[in-house]
């Protein structure tokens, strides 16, 4: 099982959703960066369970350790330990899932992989295990703000309830002013009203999260395997519930014509830039200066809390109601998610451009 993210700047990590604790270790972090252990909190604030009604009802209140590579508040350039201990485990709320396979979750596949799982919360394969991702992500933040580049996400489209897709239009500081992360207000109480409707019925519902990056230089990114939108669609792919990844004018570019999707160069108070940015930020797998945007789909969360049809590990057909504590819709607690990710992956990929073309 590879635990490991990055080529230079790395995060490691480890721990099963209801184990005692979930940790990692960050390689690669410069010395001398002014640590923030507020900021740190307060991203995992952002993911953390419980926050709203439309989140999953477990109480963690996922307080960040960190062990090492940190003295008198700055980095060392030694490895980054930490963990964030597990305190309110409801393991007895998945014993009816020891031995059957839920639909859509990893329970099949982790059996035939390793022969063995962890059924309570899904284990390795739970959504409680982004906390790692999410700390990492906070240290890369720090770096990338001594750099001037920024990381916004937000939830875009809930159901059928969506934003216009041109990021420009909203003001994305009132992201974080309403449950949903979503800088419209209007639709964000329609979406909030839409997951809580779902969340009545005992279902769950996906959508859309929409990022942005902006002060990303040029130059980063490799013009073959190692393309910078390659990798952040690797990155937003390896997040839980993830099913769909696009950058820049994505799908609905196949619908227009070259004359009318090119990004045509202009000189701008003697700064080569373009007119437009329909490549999302990135030409040839490299960025360009201009902003870094792209989309990523969520499916609905695979727990129902309805009867549904499944085998047990003899292969034999049974029926299912799942209990515990789950969210209607991952979007809300995804944001900062996606966020993390995007991070460790630009500052990577910078150092990557650092060390190779010097």
């Amino acid at each position: 099982m590879r635990n490991t993210f990055g080529n230079i700047f790395t995060l490691t990590t480890f721990g099963e959703s209801h184990g005692e604790a979930i940790g990692g270790v960050v390689d690669g972090m410069p010395a001398g960066i002014d640590i923030d252990l507020d900021f740190i909190q307060q991203e995992l604030d952002r993911r953390r369970p419980g926050q709203s009604k439309l989140t999953t009802s477990r109480k963690e209140a996922d307080r960040v350790e960190l062990l090492s590579g940190v003295f008198e508040g700055k980095s060392t350039g030694s490895p980054i330990g930490f963990i964030v201990r597990n305190a309110n485990q409801h393991s007895q709320d998945y014993d009816n899932l020891r031995h059957l396979f839920r639909p859509s979750h990893a329970d099949f596949t982790y059996q035939e992989k390793y022969g063995i799982r962890d059924h309570r919360g899904g284990g390795r394969s739970s959504a409680r295990i982004t906390i790692s991702r999410c700390v990492g992500g906070a240290l890369a933040k720090l770096v990338l703000r001594q750099m001037g580049i920024t990381i916004q996400a937000y939830t875009s489209q809930v159901g059928d309830i969506a934003l216009d897709k041109d990021y420009h239009r909203y003001d994305l500081s009132l992201t974080e002013s309403n449950a949903v992360r979503c800088p419209d207000p209007e639709k964000a109480q329609a979406m909030e009203a839409l997951i809580t409707r779902v969340k009545a019925e005992g279902d769950t519902i996906g959508g859309i999260i929409t990022c942005v990056i902006q002060g990303c230089p040029t130059g980063v990114g490799e013009p073959e395997f190692d393309k910078l939108h390659a990798a952040l669609g690797h990155a937003m792919l390896s997040i839980n519930a993830v099913k769909g990844f696009e950058y820049g004018a994505g799908f609905d570019g196949v619908t227009t014509r070259g004359s009318q999707q090119n990004d045509v160069f202009i000189n701008e108070n003697g700064h080569i830039t373009t007119r437009t940015n329909n490549s999302g930020g990135i030409q040839g797998g490299i960025s360009n200066g201009q902003d870094i945007y792209f989309r990523v789909a969520f499916k609905p969360v695979a727990t129902i809390l309805t009867e549904q049809e499944t085998v047990d590990k003899d292969g034999q057909q049974t029926t299912f109601t799942a209990q515990g504590r789950h969210d209607p819709c991952v979007l809300p607690r995804a944001v900062p998610v996606v966020e993390a990710m995007a991070a460790m992956t630009i500052l990577d990929h910078i150092f990557l451009k650092n060390a190779l073309h010097l």
